[in-house]
């Protein structure tokens, strides 16, 4: 393997992602959520379809032994992405982002809960405290705790990307279900083509015909999130996961650069605590998984004697 590559390429993958999130929430004061889906999924369709072909893998990406499976994985991860679509138009970029990173927490919650996997003291106490994190850059916007106007559009944009976040920590419970027996191309394939057609279901409830700038923005939402994705996959091709996968948390750096300089979006000292905290608390599980993955491997290189 080749770390630096594999850390490279995921870097740019957040890179990408958070490009893609300010296109889409430029177009979102006019531009329904579900609109918005279309165009992502839609046109990442090519670019997902052009890196198939170049690899060989095509015929990979349209085999699938779990049509249900695909579906279901779709429907989740298609409302995660609505949701989070729709906070874009409600909240500054950053502080969706921190919200959002409750996703990987709730994954260890879902985890044990629906697959049974143990989860011991050490991560369950991470995961407490990057909850934690999550309350105290949700606390200036939700009433229970006795601030915040509960008709506000910046609490509606809280609900909604915490609302995000569970639905992608289900959609990961359910990729790693899919993974038994789907290729790594067909999740990727199927996930753009199910939620291109579940989001034409949001047509009655009022398209709007795009400017010609804000149609430029969602086609290169789509293509950007296409390219963004297949960084993502070649990234864990090159590094192990542990390695990587602390860089998800760079995507902070990158909201508050394009909130600051695109939207006028200044974060606060409580959403930098919040995130902090979280950050903090998403590293410490990966570095936990890193060492029971460490302990694991050398116990199964122990020689008989030991």
């Amino acid at each position: 393997m080749t770390p630096f590559r594999g850390i490279a390429l995921k870097v740019i993958s957040v890179l990408l992602f958070a490009i893609m999130a300010s296109c889409i929430k430029a177009t979102a004061p006019h531009v329904p959520p579900g609109e918005a889906v279309f165009f992502r999924s839609f046109f990442a369709l090519p670019v997902i379809v052009g890196w198939l072909l170049v690899r060989g893998e095509l015929r990979t990406g349209l085999k699938t032994q779990n049509k249900m499976g695909h579906f279901w994985r779709g429907f989740i991860g298609t409302s995660a992405m609505a949701l989070g679509f729709a906070s874009l138009g409600l909240l500054p970029l950053p502080e969706v982002t921190a919200i959002g990173y409750a996703a990987p927490l709730l994954t260890v919650i879902f985890a044990s809960m629906f697959l049974g996997e143990q989860v011991r003291a050490f991560r369950l106490s991470a995961v407490g405290l990057g909850l934690v994190g999550v309350l105290i850059v949700l606390y200036p916007r939700l009433t229970i705790f006795g601030t915040g106007d509960p008709y506000s559009a910046a609490t509606l944009g809280a609900v909604l990307v915490l609302g995000s976040a569970v639905f992608r920590a289900l959609a990961q419970i359910h990729i790693r279900k899919l993974v038994h027996t789907e290729e790594t191309a067909a999740i990727v394939f199927y996930f753009s083509m199910t939620a291109t057609l579940l989001s034409l279901l949001t047509l009655p409830l009022g398209w709007v015909w795009p400017t010609p700038w804000e149609a430029a923005l969602l086609v290169s939402a789509g293509l950007i999130g296409g390219a963004a994705q297949i960084f993502l996959t070649s990234a864990y091709r090159f590094a192990p996961a542990s390695v990587v996968a602390p860089f998800d948390y760079a995507s902070m750096l990158f909201a508050i650069l394009i909130g600051f300089f695109i939207f006028d979006e200044v974060p606060t000292v409580v959403m930098l605590i919040g995130s902090s905290i979280i950050i903090g608390a998403g590293v410490l599980i990966i570095w936990r998984e890193r060492q029971l993955g460490l302990q694991r491997g050398a116990r199964q290189n122990l020689t008989p004697q030991g």
